[in-house]
């Protein structure tokens, strides 16, 4: 369900026990929806989320990794003016409403305290980040919206007064619903008080706890109370803060939504020259089929040459023993009426040379196009790992360099851009890479690694390289199975039980001469049997 106005109240009491006191450190606008505040609090560092997405509006502390675009967007930079070292004071909401009003004291250009206000109105197609000056008077905003007098429209622009939007009580369906379920229907024809008052009763003195609603081991919901109307088909599953539900809940979605429409479009389109490939090399394979039946033109060509004398030139069909059938039966051997006897003996015998010499060549080109299939299958996985525009532009730029992807005039102007392999820290503090694509992929084994660190790859699957840095030392044996697990995580099996993942050092993977981005052999290895654990990637990453 969307962020209704009670779960952001339950929200908002975690967090003003966090922010009430701290001050904004950096601010960063990881997309035109998202605002991170990182806050220097009393207890500990920690990095607020604000977003205005109309998919998933809210608020709340977050450990996920989001990528900053290289240039900061012109509200970054105005908040960044505004807010970078200003305290936070409170945290208003109005009552029943999805609106916070962070409110904060801050420095002017003067040195002296002014007051500063960022509001998020978490209210799906209608959402937005506002910052207000001292008086309540609109600096700027994300969306802004001209105001309507004929419909009444309020107008969210710079240099007017802010006002909040007409409220509109209700419940949410999944609250509407579990009222209902819990009641017999009762509830249904009950005021939004008296619901209010059932939902009070139905928290209980525990007051509000942050539930995930769980099927078939995904996250599918989440709320503040138990929810029972879908029965042992769904788990509850309480998380230890309101924060980390949420993190955890719209982390799956931000998988997909990070990489947008240009990760769509480019997906698309390398799907598009895969199946080119596969179509080329399944008729490659029939035709090097059809050269499986060769030894009988030169058999062909046997019978015509004992048989010159049988023959003249204009026979269209001849009918002759054939001495290789067993039981000597005749055969109908179709003839040029055009050539010789010769002629036709040293068509079928040239007919043979061809087909001997098309299955070495097709069998060349099958075996390249199968290398091939995988190289872009590899890329198709890099853009399901890319985690936004630098990953995809690196992948971009792999394609274009190997002739996949036509480069452009602009495109040619623009400097390469170096995206980093994802970082992770084992528990025993060891250091693990892992490649999001291809060219991190080669730059981590063959140019960043060392010859005793270890390389993990998933066996005969389509993934990441995995470089677990032993430095000197021989890595422990949890250490190992955590790259492992990585591997198999950030691989095509993410979704596997007892996924192969082959470990060895690095000394023994060599990319052969001319080999595709992200191809490499190796020999000596071990295997590995591991479980894919997203739980631990995010555990371990490095933020």
């Amino acid at each position: 369900m969307a962020l209704d106005a009670i779960c952001l109240t339950a929200v908002l009491e975690e967090l003003r026990k966090v922010l009430e006191g701290g001050r904004i450190d950096k601010v960063y606008q990881p997309s035109r929806d998202e605002i991170v505040l990182a806050v220097r609090g009393a207890g500990a560092n920690v990095k607020l989320l604000l977003s205005a997405s109309p998919n998933g509006p809210r608020l709340h502390l977050t450990k996920e990794v989001r990528e900053n675009p290289a240039q900061p967007p012109m509200f970054c930079m105005l908040l960044r003016k505004h807010l970078t070292g200003a305290r936070f004071l409170r945290l208003e909401q109005p009552e029943l409403e999805r609106i916070v009003l962070l409110r904060l004291e801050s420095t002017d250009e003067l040195g002296d305290k002014v007051g500063r206000t960022l509001v998020l109105e978490a209210m799906g197609r209608r959402a937005n980040l506002i910052l207000l000056d001292g008086e309540d008077r609109i600096i700027d905003c994300v969306r802004r919206v001209e105001g309507d007098v004929a419909t009444g429209q309020r107008g969210v622009m710079p240099g007017l007064l802010y006002r909040l939007p007409d409220p509109r009580p209700g419940l949410p369906p999944l609250l509407e619903r579990e009222l209902d379920f819990r009641s017999n229907g009762v509830s249904r024809g009950e005021s939004l008080a008296e619901k209010l008052e059932r939902l009070k009763e139905a928290v209980g003195p525990e007051g509000y706890v942050p539930y995930g609603l769980v099927r078939e081991d995904k996250l599918v919901d989440f709320t503040f109370l138990p929810i029972l109307q879908y029965g042992p088909s769904t788990e509850l599953r309480r998380h230890e803060s309101f924060s980390k539900l949420l993190d955890d809940f719209y982390a799956s979605r931000a998988t997909a939504e990070k990489v947008g429409q240009r990760g769509a479009d480019l997906q698309k389109a390398v799907s598009r020259v895969r199946d080119r490939v596969a179509r080329r090399v399944a008729q490659q394979e029939l035709e090097r089929e059809a050269t499986k039946d060769r030894e009988r033109k030169r058999e062909l060509g046997d019978i015509l040459t004992s048989n010159l004398y049988a023959l003249s030139k204009g026979m269209g069909t001849v009918r002759l023993t054939d001495y290789y059938d067993p039981e000597g039966r005749e055969v109908d051997i179709p003839l040029d009426p055009l050539l010789t006897p010769q002629q036709n003996a040293a068509k079928y015998y040239k007919e043979y040379n061809k087909a001997k010499t098309a299955e070495v060549v097709l069998g060349e080109q099958i075996e390249k196009g199968r290398r091939e299939l995988e190289y872009l299958d590899s890329v198709l996985e890099a853009i399901t790992l890319a985690e936004g525009e630098r990953d995809l532009a690196e992948i971009r730029q792999e394609l274009t360099d190997t002739g996949y992807l036509r480069r452009g005039a602009k495109a040619a102007k623009r400097m390469k851009v170096a995206a980093k392999p994802m970082e992770f820290r084992s528990t025993a503090g060891l250091r693990i890479s892992v490649g999001k694509n291809n060219i991190q992929n080669d730059l981590l084994t063959a140019k960043q690694a060392g010859k005793g660190d270890l390389w993990l790859h998933t066996q005969k699957i389509h993934g990441s390289h995995v470089i677990l840095w032993t430095e000197g030392r021989t890595p422990d044996a949890g250490s190992i199975e955590e790259a492992a697990k990585l591997a198999a995580w950030f691989s095509q099996a993410r979704d596997g039980k007892k996924v192969p993942v082959d470990y060895t050092p690095v000394k023994y993977v060599k990319k052969p001469a001319g080999a595709k981005p992200g191809m490499v052999v190796y020999t000596t290895y071990q295997t590995a049997y591991v479980d894919p654990d997203g739980e631990l990637a995010k555990r371990l990453r490095v933020k």
